[in-house]
């Protein structure tokens, strides 16, 4: 494709209110439009867009594209690409930016493939080449070890970005901005898989990407019954508990608990890693966390490089003193 302009972000339109990483999305295309001096636009699809839209130009989009179709109510990868090939074929943004959710891994490799470009995936911070106008992207390499920049030369350039990795800017409902509606012509043809059921998984407390603070257990806890203990922990601190993959694989908590690369990516304030080893695999899904506190009664564990502070014992011991400890300071 020929040079575009302007950044063009993805958003997440689930049940017709702004998604959370949608936000966060348009926090780092400011930053990106600002340095091109070109506009930055939202993409929303769905079938009840209106509420929506207008929060999106609240949180700082100029423009947002309303991409309205029955067939665009529940998210279904091949009808939402087409419409999005569509979409970025006739507006011809320079940038592109997705969130680095489960719909996005799916997508962002199959637009840029589509539109015939690269792509930066899970992305930690992006800016811009101020000389020759293109996207430079940290990610991290190596099971989260390294961070390597990546420039994307092609236009469209994008990039999906790691939830939690820009903080939203804040809501003004006093903002303006244009709602353009995008019709596209979609047939339910055009879907190769098709939903059978949706299952709603119930949880309590905070998501696990959402969350500031984490606990996670791992292999070492022995079995599920410890996890009561990284509950009570949570509840005391506010946070959300996690596990590793070797805890799901033993059928200990849900596959919605697993952090690491074939789990979830969190970047969290606190990060609390009771009996996990710190193989790179799980570091991948957490490396973006701000401070790592690691429990092991392996002193020569690898997770201990990784963490800012680290206490050997066993978490039997260590857990339940931790927790009387913090609880005692909360409630003084």
């Amino acid at each position: 494709m020929a040079d575009g302009t302007g950044v063009l972000i993805l958003g997440d339109a689930t049940g017709g209110e702004l998604g959370s990483t949608t936000a966060e999305l348009i926090a780092a295309g400011q930053i990106v439009a600002t340095d091109l001096g070109e506009d930055l636009s939202v993409a929303l699809l769905g079938d009840t867009l209106d509420a929506a839209a207008q929060q999106a130009i609240a949180h700082g989009a100029q423009k947002v594209f309303a991409v309205n179709h029955p067939l665009l109510a529940e998210y279904q990868v091949d009808l939402q690409l087409s419409a999005l090939e569509a979409l970025c074929k006739e507006t011809g943004p320079r940038v592109i930016l997705i969130a680095r959710t489960n719909e996005g891994r799916e997508l962002a490799p199959r637009l840029a493939f589509r539109l015939g470009v690269g792509l930066a995936q899970d992305c930690l911070e992006i800016s811009v080449d101020p000389g020759e106008k293109k996207l430079l992207a940290n990610r991290p390499v190596y099971g989260g070890n390294a961070i390597a920049v990546v420039r994307c030369d092609q236009t469209p350039q994008i990039a999906a970005i790691r939830p939690k990795a820009y903080e939203p800017t804040e809501a003004d409902p006093s903002r303006q901005g244009e709602v353009v509606s995008f019709p596209v012509e979609l047939d339910a043809s055009l879907a190769l898989t098709q939903v059978v059921d949706t299952v709603i998984e119930e949880a309590e407390g905070v998501k696990l990407e959402d969350a500031h603070i984490v606990i996670s257990g791992g292999r070492g806890l022995g079995g599920p019954e410890p996890f009561a203990h990284l509950e009570e922990l949570a509840k005391v601190v506010g946070g959300t508990v996690g596990a590793s993959r070797a805890a799901v694989d033993s059928g200990w908590v849900p596959s919605s608990y697993q952090v690491g690369l074939t789990g979830k990516t969190i970047t969290p304030d606190l990060y609390i890693m009771v009996a996990i080893s710190g193989a790179s695999q799980h570091m991948a899904g957490c490396s973006g966390a701000k401070v790592i506190v690691a429990i092991n009664k392996d002193a020569e564990a690898n997770i201990f490089k990784e963490a800012r502070y680290g206490v050997v014992g066993d978490w039997e011991t260590v857990l339940p003193a931790l927790t009387a400890a913090l609880r005692e300071l909360t409630q003084a």
